[in-house]
């Protein structure tokens, strides 16, 4: 397998295939995205991807996630013909798995989608980040609420699953509380199958590094972070909902199905906060992205 640079895939692919299909992300100007950092964006040939696949194609692979930003703004007649490629070669492949932005989803039309469906796009995952609509607009994130509220509910129509990512603290300590309850309130409107939190971590280069250096952000406290956690969830009501915050970024780790063990959790969450014991936490030197 042929990669360009370091690769990032969600961490309930960590047993799949990574097949990079495109290098970097399209946009890459979030104020606290590290990742592609140093990475030209670009598409690879079918060629290049067909001999990847080629080089597995003996071994048992159920899953595949396609890398790497956001693979789905390939054009759907490219796109389809990986995924049949894939399907031929792979003989007990299961679900495909993408990153994408609310623009990409937005993009293909309901039909389109469901064709990626019947082709073996099982998931797609989609970066909100923040419910909150002046924190999108300081991160720089590419898409609006309505847009990212829209894509969501695209991707539901389609019948494929969804997994949505969240920040704990990328509204800063003034507008911890804010962000948190508009956050919940948008992601009950999108009503993904899957939620993963993750706690904001500096990464050295990034825009938003100079905003800490120079006090225009300060972070949440570990414990800020707990409580931003709480009130997501409290704010979060879902059909059906698998809500994670066991990403190694977390303090707390935890994993929720909604809406039956929301209640539980909160409690759960409220028993921390009332103690306010970082033995509770998970230690600083096991926190990672």
């Amino acid at each position: 397998m042929k990669y360009e640079g370091m690769i990032f895939r969600p961490p309930s692919e960590a047993d799949s295939l990574i097949l990079q299909v495109t290098v970097g992300c399209s946009y890459n100007k979030c104020t606290f995205c590290g990742a592609y950092q140093g990475k030209r964006f670009r598409i690879k040939n079918f060629e290049e991807i067909k001999e990847d696949i080629d080089e597995v194609r003996t071994y048992q692979i159920r899953r595949v996630f396609l890398a790497d930003g956001d693979a789905l703004i390939i054009p759907q007649k490219e796109l389809l013909r990986i995924l049949d490629y894939l399907k031929i070669k792979l003989n007990g492949l299961e679900r495909v798995g993408i990153y994408a932005n609310a623009k990409d989803i937005l993009q293909k039309d309901a039909e389109e989608l469901k064709a990626l469906k019947d082709k073996g796009v099982g998931i797609i995952y989609l970066g909100l980040e923040s419910g909150h609509r002046e924190v999108l607009k300081r991160i720089k994130k590419n898409a609006t609420i309505d847009q990212l509220i829209c894509a969501a509910k695209r991707v539901k129509e389609s019948g494929i699953l969804l997994s949505v990512t969240v920040l704990l603290g990328i509204g800063g300590v003034e507008g911890s509380q804010a962000h948190a309850e508009e956050t919940g309130k948008v992601l009950s409107e999108m009503d993904p199958d899957y939620v993963g939190a993750l706690s904001l971590m500096i990464v050295p280069g990034t825009p938003i590094e100079k905003e800490i250096e120079t006090g225009k952000l300060i972070l949440p406290t570990p414990f800020g972070l707990i409580q931003e956690l709480e009130t997501m969830i409290e704010n979060g009501h879902f059909t059906r909902c698998f809500f994670a915050s066991n990403h190694a970024s977390n303090y707390l780790p935890l994993r929720i199905r909604m809406p039956e063990e929301k209640e539980e959790a909160l409690r759960k969450i409220r028993e921390v906060l009332r103690k306010k014991d970082p033995a509770l936490l998970r230690p600083e030197y096991l926190r990672a992205l």
